[in-house]
């Protein structure tokens, strides 16, 4: 068998490939051998159809086609596996099939043509000292001080309050009936579901529709008032959104929260640590290396959006579709853990439009994948066995029981050498930091400016059309 190769546009490998005599015939008696074995021809067992008969009845044509399509089948996988071909699959015949099967005869050789996607070249401009902007995130002392509030909060002992109204802040156990407002007039309507007795409520902010905990705020015990109170235009109960209710509430206890003191004591209640200058050591070092890894992830983006712009590589349409689906099929878990009915949602037409509008978003995501690649096969790196073992103990408690354990780890890997290529771009890159925000910033400045530029482009061509419609339309005197 003699084959030609030829590289072709789009990282796709051309193959020319001879078929022998010997393999030319050989296909064709199979054929014929499985054609008998499976026909079922009147007045003839299975397997003990006459060769005349099987021909006559099956058809020459019907045979050869067979014939040809076992012919190229097998000798692909026997081309891929001789030449040490990488193919990903997506095997084109570029021959005309219906050709060949005319030109086709048993004990002759046959010539036909294939192509096959492999992975493409990648071509990398120096990579060494990029300069990136990118935003740090620096360590807040004030978020430990807030943790150590809200836990001080969950620690409080409710003291019953008789004298004062109520405050901000306080639980208040009240009852309360409400009603919606009839927009055509007429009497408020019982609102469904609302109303509650010995209802329990944090006068704090967020903590029901605006305007009831305010309504609160400033009762006695024992004391009534009616609030009106309009649900938001954006309420998840559509029957209820932008409408006004009336809420009659009755005041029946508050209490009123005593925080433990900040001390060694409340130290221990709350954590493992004695002290509370040992919780606060712990925090801050939490905190801090939040920061660190926030920063780092910045850092990293940046870089691949950096490296991004000076690769060259042709994508093949395999691997396209391969990420195509990865994107899906992420997309369709997110909704489904938020339990939106995907099969309802991905029918086929919305499934060919999605794909279609994520196929940017897919030939970014390889073209940032073979760069960092690349960048760890010039700089001979690699994660072994033992690094992608501790990686996995790491992710031990969020793995399912009958997770693939090779696949886990060639996924593992690539993942690995992918950091280690950012961390070695990190080293080297020329890295302006930036307070948190400010590219944000910049984004939001530069879209407006572009929304102005626009406008006033569009009022320009207006302005123009309309001194145009005047000249056209003036008569001379």
């Amino acid at each position: 068998m003699k084959v030609t190769q030829e590289k072709l546009p789009a990282s796709k490998l051309g193959l020319e490939i001879e078929v022998t005599p010997d393999m030319s015939q050989k296909a064709y008696e199979q054929v014929i051998q499985q054609f008998s074995r499976q026909a079922s021809i009147p007045g003839f067992r299975k397997g003990k159809v006459p060769r005349s008969v099987l021909l006559q009845r099956m058809g020459t044509s019907r045979i050869k086609a067979a014939a040809v399509e076992d012919l190229i089948q097998n000798c692909l996988e026997k081309v891929v596996k001789e030449e040490e071909i990488p193919a990903l699959g997506n095997f084109q015949l570029i021959s005309s099939f219906d050709e060949l099967v005319s030109q086709y005869e048993p004990g002759e050789p046959l010539v036909f043509s294939v192509s096959v996607d492999v992975p493409p070249e990648v071509t990398l401009s120096d990579y060494t000292g990029l300069a990136i902007r990118a935003e740090e995130i620096k360590y807040d002392p004030a978020d430990v001080d807030q943790f150590l509030e809200e836990r001080r909060k969950e620690q409080a002992t409710l003291i019953p309050v008789e004298e004062r109204a109520a405050q901000a802040e306080d639980i208040a156990i009240v009852d309360y009936v409400g009603k919606i407002i009839n927009e055509a007039g007429g009497e408020p309507q019982p609102l469904p579901g609302g109303e509650a007795e010995n209802f329990q409520i944090e006068l704090s902010e967020g903590r029901f529709i605006k305007g009831f905990v305010e309504g609160i705020i400033g009762l006695k015990v024992g004391e009534t008032k009616e609030l009106n109170v309009p649900f938001p235009e954006d309420y998840p109960n559509e029957d209820l959104a932008g409408k006004e209710a009336i809420f009659t509430i009755t005041v029946k206890e508050l209490k009123e929260k005593e925080l433990p003191d900040l001390d060694d004591d409340f130290a221990q209640a709350v954590s493992e640590y004695q002290t509370l200058a040992e919780l606060r050591e712990s925090l801050e070092k939490q905190y801090q290396e939040k920061a660190d890894r926030e920063t780092k992830a910045n850092k990293h983006e940046a870089l691949v959006e950096a490296i991004e712009k000076i690769v060259e590589v042709e994508i093949p349409e395999t691997l396209i579709d391969r990420e195509l689906d990865n994107i899906l099929q992420q997309s369709m878990m997110q909704l489904a853990n938020y339990g939106i009915d995907v099969k309802k949602l991905y029918t086929k037409e919305t499934v060919a439009a999605l794909r279609q509008q994520s196929q940017p978003e897919a030939i970014t995501n390889l073209r940032k994948s073979f760069a960092l690649k690349e960048v760890a096969a010039r700089e001979s790196l690699s994660v072994t066995t033992e690094e992608i073992n501790a990686r996995i103990e790491e992710l031990k408690d969020r793995l399912p029981p009958d997770v693939d354990r090779d696949r886990l780890n060639s996924a593992l890997e690539s993942e690995m050498l992918k950091e280690k290529a950012l961390d070695w771009l990190e080293e080297r890159a020329n890295i302006e930091l930036l307070p948190a925000g400010t590219l944000e910033a910049e984004a939001a400045a530069a879209a407006a400016e572009a929304a102005a530029a626009e406008a006033k482009l569009a009022e320009g061509e207006e302005s123009a059309g309309e001194v145009v419609e005047v000249e056209a339309t003036d008569s001379p005197e």
